[in-house]
């Protein structure tokens, strides 16, 4: 509890919050003749310490006892402050010092008062926020191009505004004893799995007690597995993606000073959409779609491929084909897979680069560097031709995957793929790919399997899979007609 001595109180905020040179203190006075005094508390790199809008409030407090404000008594006040009657603004009633740090941490600006035992905290957070911008990780030609920020009021206003139905929940907590970071999730009534909702309740309730600086930070808590190169949650910085998740059952979650929303829980097939699919005609999408699922099984096997059928099956190779392949490993000192585990550690190493690179060379070292090297390494007899092709194929199919974390899944599945294919050939692809199946159909994500919608076949599920069905057939399903109970519109992807 607060003192009824504001000195008192001063003294020990003042020992709490030593040598933090960005909060100050005001003592001033107030009631007839000034016979009382009062300080405030603020934190300038937060608060924008406003004096007009003070005294307005402080106005407001004594003309609610039918006086000014010279005239205020510490009793007077303190009826005041327990009926809660200042109208100008938000505020917060502080019974405790540690409600004061917290505030003054948060950006409000703190006012005690002699002979009361309470504090009044007015939020006048001044800190500069970036603009609502397109999201340059997942651009679009057609629909909406607004994307989060790091203001998580912000973000919440931004679905809000997309879902206006009380039956889209948010929930809160708070994680970390030194950050404090605020948490939300989110979800749809009667429309998220129950049992899902449950499940997910019980793992990020025991994140409270870490600090957590971003929303990638709680999927070690929601992940079933966290070996799996393969991603269980899905990251998205565009509001109409995550709304669409939301219509969809999932949950969304959003921390403070982040602009990345985690969807959960996330099967195989949800990495292989984006939010345009919808906002163009149905034979374009499906058409994009069957180029994405080409994309993805180049990106994960044609080096493999190219291993297997060069060392172990070269009867399955057209003659002509086989020939110009010869003709052009002539001279080569390297065995077929050394010579793709250079030219893929090269590539990567050039991929890498050109993302931590500023974005104004970045390409150009990518491109440039590429270039380079894929010509000095024929010319040096390292890599041959046909080689430097299947590795370009290779990364421009990775390109072509929606979702980064996927992106970086096949990536790393793609050497195992590679030393299989070098000792066993066919055999060894095989096999490697058993196992990779295997493993899909063991792992979950929150309780749920990781291949909805694959298997079991159900007609039904795939008619928003790798062809989508018109949105008047796609949207008469039983989930949206559950939505309509709620006086919702139907849902848009």
């Amino acid at each position: 509890m607060l003192h009824d001595d504001v000195m008192s109180n001063r003294q020990e905020l003042e020992g709490v919050l030593s040598r933090c040179g960005d909060v100050h203190f005001h003592e001033w006075s107030y009631g007839d003749g000034f016979a009382f005094q009062a300080v405030s508390v603020y934190c300038s790199s937060l608060a924008d310490y406003s004096s007009h809008l003070l005294q307005r409030a402080l106005d407001e407090i004594a003309g609610y006892e039918g006086e000014v404000w010279s005239s205020m008594t510490p009793d007077k006040l303190l009826h005041c402050i327990q009926r809660n009657n200042i109208s100008l603004q938000p505020f917060s009633l502080l019974e405790s010092s540690a409600d004061v740090y917290e505030s003054v941490m948060n950006g409000f600006i703190v006012l005690l008062f002699d002979q009361v035992n309470q504090a009044l905290g007015f939020p006048m957070e001044s800190v500069e926020r970036r603009p609502i911008t397109e999201p340059v990780n997942e651009p679009s030609v057609h629909g909406p191009r607004e994307g989060t920020t790091e203001d998580l009021s912000l973000n919440l206003a931004l679905l809000r505004s997309r879902i206006r139905n009380p039956a889209f929940k948010l929930e809160f907590l708070q994680s970390g004893a030194v950050t404090k970071s605020d948490i939300c999730f989110g979800y749809l009534d009667e429309v998220v799995n129950p049992d899902v909702l449950a499940e997910f309740r019980r793992r990020v309730e025991s994140i409270t007690d870490y600090e957590v600086l971003e929303t990638s930070y709680i999927e070690d808590w929601i992940q079933e597995s966290t070996l799996s190169p393969f991603p269980q949650v899905r990251y998205t910085e565009r509001t109409d993606t995550a709304v669409a998740a939301i219509l969809d059952g999932k949950i969304v979650v959003l921390v403070e000073n982040s602009p990345m929303i985690m969807i959960c829980p996330a099967f195989l097939v949800d990495f292989m959409g984006t939010a345009e699919d919808y906002y163009v005609r149905s034979v374009f999408s499906s058409f994009i779609r069957m180029l994405r699922l080409l994309a993805f099984i180049i990106a994960l096997t044609l080096p493999s491929l190219y291993i297997a059928l060069t060392t172990f099956h070269p009867e399955l190779i057209p003659t002509v084909l086989l020939l110009a392949i010869v003709d052009s490993r002539e001279g080569i000192p390297f065995p077929a897979f050394v010579e793709a585990l250079v030219m893929e550690a090269s590539f990567e190493l050039l991929r890498e680069a050109g993302i931590r690179l500023p974005r104004t060379v970045g390409s150009a070292v990518s491109i440039v560097g590429a270039l380079v090297i894929g010509q000095a390494a024929i010319m040096a007899k390292i890599a041959s031709p046909i080689m430097v092709i299947v590795v370009a194929l290779t990364g421009i199919a990775s390109f072509a995957i929606p979702h980064y974390d996927l992106a970086i899944s096949l990536r790393l599945l793609r050497f195992p793929y590679m030393i299989a294919a070098s000792m066993l050939g066919g055999y060894g692809l095989m096999v490697v790919f058993l196992l990779t199946l295997l493993h899909l159909t063991n792992l979950h994500s929150l309780g749920q399997p990781y291949l909805t919608s694959l298997a079991p076949f159900k007609p039904r599920d795939w008619r928003d899979l790798f062809i989508r069905v018109p949105l008047k057939v796609f949207l008469q399903s039983p989930r949206n007609r559950k939505l309509l109970r709620f006086g919702g519109r139907r849902p848009q992807p």
